[in-house]
């Protein structure tokens, strides 16, 4: 097992790049995995990493000791504690970081999809994918200015949710959705059709708008549904994460033959 304790060397200055920067993720097309659940999900998979790093605890731990019998041909580095302390922003770490390839997916429409416009809260954006992910949802486009996919942040929120979908950033989302070829639906608080009385157990996709602002006019004017969130409670609206959550695993409910 190689050891690091310099800030001088290489491959640390590239993981600390890779932590910091959407650009150098984009770049190189790496990311990384902080923590065993997430390496342990990311080996469900079916995938690979390219490398993993370790702190002096963990390379003692008897479950990061399991994870790695399962890599044993991926070459491990242990960093000094306060390196690895630079790449990692969990409150308590675990003690292992994984270097690996973000997956690179073909464009496809899919049949139960999510179109993201501008979402830029991390832990939205992770939420939502995670939720997605456990929906069963086939296909996730991002527009330009959502937040970075896969960074440490999101990754964590997903917890998992990454390696169950197709996720395609950078998407001209009109354009997505003008060859999207079934039922387009977008929610408003002044749309008079309520979720509960769409059809969803075919083609379809939601479009979720950003945050503050939410979904645009371009947008809107492409849905071929409007609707609404019934809320009987003294609140004015859902907040992304939750108005996504809702509407997916109400199609969820329909398509297992609930009505």
């Amino acid at each position: 097992m190689k050891w690091i304790a310099s800030r001088d060397n290489p491959f640390f200055k590239a993981l600390a790049k890779l932590a910091d920067s959407a650009r150098q993720r984009h770049k190189t097309a790496q990311t990384l995995l902080d923590g065993t659940h997430l390496l342990a999900a990311y080996l469900d998979s079916g995938q690979v990493p390219q490398h993993v790093v370790l702190n002096r605890a963990a390379s003692c731990d008897a479950g990061v000791a399991a994870l790695l019998d399962r890599i044993a041909q991926v070459p491990v580095t242990q960093l000094d504690d306060r390196l690895f302390a630079e790449l990692s922003d969990l409150k308590t770490p675990t003690g292992i970081l994984a270097l690996i390839a973000i997956p690179q997916t073909a464009r496809l429409p899919g049949h139960f999809a999510l179109l993201l416009e501008d979402i830029q809260d991390p832990g939205n954006l992770g939420s939502i994918l995670r939720s997605a992910a456990a929906a069963g949802c086939d296909a996730v486009f991002l527009s330009p200015a959502c937040a970075d996919a896969w960074s440490p942040k999101v990754l964590r929120a997903a917890m998992g949710g990454h390696f169950a979908l197709r996720i395609h950033e950078q998407q001209d989302l009109p354009g997505v959705a003008q060859s999207f070829s079934g039922a387009l639906f977008a929610t408003s608080l002044q749309a008079e059709r309520s979720l509960y009385d769409c059809e969803l157990r075919g083609e379809i996709a939601f479009m979720v708008g950003n945050e503050g602002a939410g979904l645009s006019g371009v947008l809107r004017a492409l849905a071929t549904h409007s609707i609404t969130i019934p809320m009987p409670g003294k609140v004015e609206s859902l907040n992304a994460a939750a108005a996504t959550a809702v509407c997916l695993f109400e199609a969820v409910r329909q398509r297992a033959g609930g009505r």
